[in-house]
């Protein structure tokens, strides 16, 4: 999943609790999925993501703010794009490493 600016780990965790309080079998396609499963899983367990999904973060939003640059986006955009990406970064950065 590509969304700018955000690391799609949140929203996984976000549709994992939906759908456990609204419906059982898509929290369970969730949460045993082969992409999502073990995201979610290491949260649940340790509240760490895997490194392998740090790395796609952080390589997707470089590509993201380097994209922004070569579009000619005005300094005011990119100031306030560099300080979401930074605190996106912030985040996972000081989130467990998952085993």
């Amino acid at each position: 999943m590509v969304l700018p600016l955000v690391p799609t780990t949140p929203f996984v965790l976000l549709a994992a609790f939906c759908f456990a309080k609204s419906s059982p079998r898509l929290h369970h396609w969730l949460v045993t999925h082969r992409i999502f499963g073990p995201l979610i899983a290491a949260w649940q367990r340790d509240r760490s993501i895997p490194a392998g999904a740090k790395r796609a973060a952080y390589v997707a939003m470089i590509a993201v703010f380097t994209l922004s640059i070569a579009l000619g986006l005005s300094p005011l955009a990119l100031a306030l794009q560099a300080i979401a990406l930074a605190g996106s970064a912030l985040f996972i950065a000081t989130r467990r490493t998952a085993r």
